[in-house]
């Protein structure tokens, strides 16, 4: 019961896109934070705060988060084994997050397009560590397009991936890794060590989800109109790089590419310009309409369609494989 499962995932998928995440108190990602707060600081407390301590931290987490939901899915399985394939199902579900992230973006742009201006701005706070005091209608836009296509990344794709590849246990190994980054993977004297072993194991695990990103945005921007998948190859190959990070820029770069309009433009943080850069071709214009959110919001939508249509294909594919 812990290998990966076509009609699990296609349920897990639906549930996502047309619910959003659940929100319950025992959710898995809750409490894998909830453990690693308490692991951090017992290990805090003996003077495991460096790096040995962040790779204890990761060993701790994948040894209960990955061992006991295995175990606790295989022990149900064999005693109800409909129980056991609801609640494998229920756990990806929980572990996709590419409908809240639509969800949640909506929200901004119906503000927007209502003129409050201060709850989008509320709303985006929610998403970006930038000031929004300033933002405009058009910022508000991009910043939820540009967190919708970076997150699309280490909220949809590489769960899928993992969970393609190796069931429960890789997609839960993945979230307690990116649980990790989430909470301790900073560049800041707390945490610049003991987070290492976080940051560097999500910058690993995302390397490959985020260069099929890529290439399946630009996939999906071939497949809309007004869209092009020439820019998102080519904006994507060649500006991937300008965002800090091994793996954000594909993602954020192709969808600017994709929807031909130039995203991320003036970011202040405490009151101070920190980048004016602009991300996509020099040609397009800014994002900035009601019509080029809903296109954005289209291309990152069918992206994560293209992406769990091919997870499910290849485990139907390979039935040795999968659950069965």
């Amino acid at each position: 019961m812990l290998r990966p499962d076509p009609s699990a995932l296609i349920v897990a998928v639906a549930a996502d896109l047309i619910l959003g995440d659940p929100v319950y108190p025992a959710h898995p990602i809750r409490l894998i934070g909830a453990t690693l707060s308490a692991f951090e600081a017992r290990l805090r407390r003996v003077g495991m705060n460096g790096y040995g301590g962040g790779v204890l931290l990761f060993a701790s987490l994948a040894v209960v988060w990955v061992g006991g939901a295995s175990a606790a899915l295989v022990a149900l399985s064999r005693a109800v084994p409909a129980a056991g394939w609801a609640a494998h199902a229920f756990l990806v579900y929980s572990l996709l997050a590419l409908g809240d992230l639509l969800h949640h973006g909506w929200r901004i742009e119906k503000a927007v397009q209502r003129g409050d201006l201060p709850l989008a701005r509320e709303a985006v706070s929610r998403l970006v560590g930038r000031d929004t005091a300033g933002m405009d209608a058009a910022a508000c836009r991009r910043a939820a397009v540009e967190s919708l296509s970076e997150n699309l990344t280490d909220g949809f794709i590489s769960p899928l991936f993992y969970y393609a590849a190796a069931g429960i246990p890789g997609i839960v190994l993945f979230k307690v890794v990116s649980t990790m980054d989430s909470m301790v993977g900073y560049k800041t004297p707390r945490y610049l060590q003991f987070g290492w072993c976080g940051a560097r194991l999500d910058d690993v695990l995302n390397f490959v989800p985020a260069r099929v990103a890529w290439l399946l945005i630009a996939a999906a921007a071939g497949l809309l109109p007004r869209c092009s998948c020439a820019k998102a190859l080519r904006v994507g190959r060649q500006q991937h790089g300008l965002l800090p990070g091994p793996n954000a820029g594909w993602s954020e770069a192709a969808a600017a590419g994709g929807v031909q309009r130039r995203l991320v433009g003036p970011i202040r943080l405490n009151g101070q310009l920190v980048t004016d850069l602009w991300l996509g071709d020099a040609g397009d214009p800014a994002l900035e309409t009601a019509a080029d959110y809903e296109r954005a919001a289209r291309l990152v939508l069918t992206t994560g369609l293209i992406a769990a249509a091919a997870a499910v294909l290849l485990l139907i594919r390979y039935p040795a494989w999968h659950a069965g």
